[in-house]
């Protein structure tokens, strides 16, 4: 039986493919079935693809919207999110008293600044501040004729020239009976009121410094609040003037 195999396999011929006919040269290699199948496979997966996406295209709701549609754009064919134009939430200096100083540090410089702020205040009692409202005082007649009539200065007992005064304005008798104290000269008033105006810008830039102080030091208990491991929800983002609002998850204490 081996002999048999052995002569069987003398015998053997390798198997040839048949080969494009002389007259259908310019067409190319002779497509066998292998190749017909990559081809085939090749077709029907294009074909589901563009059918599946037809299929995609009449389902889809008109009215549909993503915000991702407004808020990403292609960058060399991948979605990319868009930089946001707003302001930044915190500002470099911001950022410089956050990693150097510590929130007891700056809560004690907020307090010392109020402090001097309030001394401010006090001193000069915002008597000429333009932001300060304005108060009103309204008075009575007996009659419309004595409206018409009415004279300010005449009611207030007062001169003419100091009726627009919210401040320091004496009357007619005091006037009269008592010297005037403190500068009466234009060069000395002018320079007293260079000099308040100066107290003002000083109480300005302070009211300022302790308002960012401020905000300095709940952004950074804000971030310490955030270390805490319980759920939580942003309300609202974090700015250069405020801090971010979490909601944090109710936990009973045991």
């Amino acid at each position: 039986m081996s002999s048999f195999r052995k002569a069987l396999k003398s015998r053997q011929r390798n198997h040839q493919e048949r080969s494009q006919p002389g007259f259908r040269k310019h067409l190319g290699l002779l497509e066998k079935k292998k190749d017909y199948k990559l081809r085939a496979d090749d077709y029907h997966k294009k074909q589901n693809t563009l059918a599946a996406l037809r299929k995609k295209a009449l389902d889809k709701n008109p009215d549909e919207f993503y915000f991702k549609m407004i808020s990403s754009q292609l960058q060399d064919g991948v979605h990319v999110a868009k930089k946001a134009k707003e302001e930044v939430e915190v500002t470099e200096e911001q950022k410089k008293v956050m990693r150097t100083q510590d929130i007891k540090y700056i809560e004690m410089k907020r307090v010392a600044e109020a402090k001097k702020i309030e001394r401010l205040k006090g001193e000069l009692h915002l008597l000429d501040a333009g932001s300060k409202q304005k108060n009103s005082q309204t008075f009575f007649v007996e009659s419309k004729n004595e409206v018409q009539s009415f004279d300010l200065a005449e009611h207030l007992n007062t001169a003419p020239e100091l009726v627009d005064r919210v401040y320091n304005r004496p009357t007619l008798k005091t006037l009269e009976t008592k010297s005037i104290q403190g500068a009466t000269k234009p060069h000395s008033m002018k320079k007293l009121a260079k000099q308040r105006n100066h107290q003002y810008r000083i109480l300005s830039q302070r009211i300022d410094r302790e308002k960012k102080m401020f905000v300095i030091s709940q952004k950074i208990q804000t971030r310490k609040d955030l270390q805490d491991k319980n759920k939580k929800v942003k309300v609202k983002k974090e700015t250069p003037n405020a801090a971010a609002i979490y909601k944090f998850e109710a936990k009973r204490k045991r």
